[in-house]
């Protein structure tokens, strides 16, 4: 298969056939096996747990988070339609019928079917250190390439994690992103499932990207994957995460969690690919530590789902901790929301910070830029810069920046810039008298508007980014 097809919108259709041919095979009570009932109930929470053969402790975090949950009023920086979501209706845990595999031969055909699809199996020879494969809310493969689990690199999903590094999991899940930041943060303490566990060892540098990819596999399904990544004195990584849903009837609702720990000079870098099928309500939670000296940075292309709200942040709490977030997305339809933007907090001295966010709207998409710069007195010499640029192709299209900075510490350096555009008709006339036709010409001028991201992406990525992108533009119409 062409490489480029990954993630590619023009899947659905596989992706479809591959979920008709797994329904077909399970039958009503069958399924109901593998579902933790819809409501959202401390009983419900209580099963999970114990499906999980978790300890005491995780238990009780997820009662508490989901006390939490039922207390904290929908965040009023959300739009008025997320107030009505009702999670009751949805089900919560889904349990695909496969035991975690280290073989793609091993991997039950029905499922298969959805990686296969999207080139991972290829990727993973041919690109990967490791893998990590999420299918509704179970990891259903792992594998780490010998070199590096010889160099003490562990990666694993969450849940096996809690029973060989219980110590480790107990000092670092959900502390830096608390069930308490905010309701849905909560639900995700509540509920999460599957995701992926790095530990990297001081001075170890991974050389091969590793990635985990997360894959909703039916409608009215609630994903809530964790990612915890830990990377010790002097390391590096860089983690990429995909995710894919294929077309469904009602809607899907993902939760999931990021929490990044960069030990002093230690260097993590994590790439998102995000192109959830259109009726994906997309609300994930990111956040980061830097210790001193250490880098971390977020490349967000978020391109999928109805509605999408996604802000990478990083708290940058040693001296000389720098921090940098890209961010790219795309709302192609009438009624998409995507509603992005960075966090950085400036805790320590001489800490650096930028922010690129690039928004592309048309067919009446609506784009919203929503940020924090913060400098704690005390953090001298900070410097910090954000710039945020949307790009219009169609008069139905909105885009709006709601930039929020609080500077506490005279002795340090913050700007923002934030630019709207529509599409340059001077240069897409140029291009096109130099014979290129009008939907080629706009998908140059997109691409070269979003270049600082692409710049940032592996090669096959960026490939995958393009294809994508031109595909939006020509299947919904952007250009008459």
């Amino acid at each position: 298969m062409d490489k480029e097809a990954r993630y590619s919108v023009d899947l659905n259709e596989i992706l479809n056939a591959a979920v008709e041919a797994k329904n077909n095979r399970i039958d009503a009570v069958e399924f109901k096996k593998r579902v933790v009932a819809s409501g959202l109930t401390r009983d419900v929470v209580e099963e999970i747990s114990k499906l999980k053969k978790e300890p005491e402790w995780m238990t009780r975090l997820r009662l508490k988070a989901l006390e939490l949950f039922e207390r904290l009023p929908t965040p009023n920086w959300l739009p008025e339609f997320l107030s009505e979501l009702d999670v009751s209706k949805l089900e919560i845990y889904v349990r695909p019928e496969a035991e975690r595999v280290s073989s793609w031969d091993e991997v039950p055909p029905e499922i298969k079917k959805y990686y296969e699809a999207l080139g991972i199996p290829e990727s993973e020879r041919k690109f990967l250190g490791g893998l990590v494969a999420v299918f509704e809310s179970e990891p259903i493969y792992t594998n780490v390439r010998s070199e590096l689990q010889k160099k003490g690199v562990i990666m694993m999903p969450p849940e096996e994690a809690i029973h060989k590094y219980e110590s480790v999991m107990k000092e670092y899940f959900a502390k830096i992103f608390p069930p308490s930041d905010h309701k849905f943060a909560a639900l995700h303490t509540a509920l999460w499932s599957g995701g992926v566990f790095v530990y990297v060892p001081k001075g170890v540098r991974v050389t091969y990207p590793v990635e985990g990819f997360f894959v909703i596999g039916s409608e009215m399904e609630g994903q809530f994957e964790h990612t915890l990544l830990l990377a010790d004195e002097g390391s590096y990584i860089h983690f990429i995460e995909g995710c894919s849903a294929p077309q469904f009837k009602k809607f899907s609702f993902h939760d999931g969690a990021v929490e990044l720990y960069a030990k002093k000079g230690a260097h993590i870098k994590f790439t998102t690919v995000q192109n959830w099928s259109k009726n994906v309500i997309n609300f994930n939670n990111k956040r980061a530590w830097a210790d001193s000296y250490a880098t971390v940075e977020w490349v967000e292309g978020s391109l999928g789902s109805k509605y999408s709200f996604v802000y990478p942040s990083t708290i940058l709490r040693g001296e000389g901790a720098t921090s940098t977030s890209l961010v790219v997305t795309m709302a192609s339809g009438n009624g998409e929301w995507k509603d992005s933007g960075s966090k950085m907090i400036h805790v320590a001295p001489n800490t650096r910070s930028k922010v690129v966010n690039k928004n592309i709207g048309f067919n009446g998409g609506i784009n919203v830029y929503r940020g924090l710069i913060r400098v704690n007195k005390g953090a001298k010499g900070a410097k910090a810069f954000v710039k945020c640029d949307s790009l219009m192709l169609d008069d139905k299209t909105k885009a709006y920046t709601y930039p929020h900075n609080q500077v506490f510490e005279e002795e340090s350096e913050v700007a923002h810039e934030a630019h709207t555009f529509r599409m340059n008709e001077d240069q897409l006339f140029y291009l096109m008298t130099r014979g290129i036709d009008e939907k080629e010409a706009t998908s140059l001028l997109v691409l070269g508007f979003i270049d600082d991201i692409m710049r940032e992406l592996p090669f096959e990525y960026a490939t995958v980014l393009n294809k994508v992108i031109k595909l939006e533009l020509e299947k919904l119409g952007a250009v008459a």
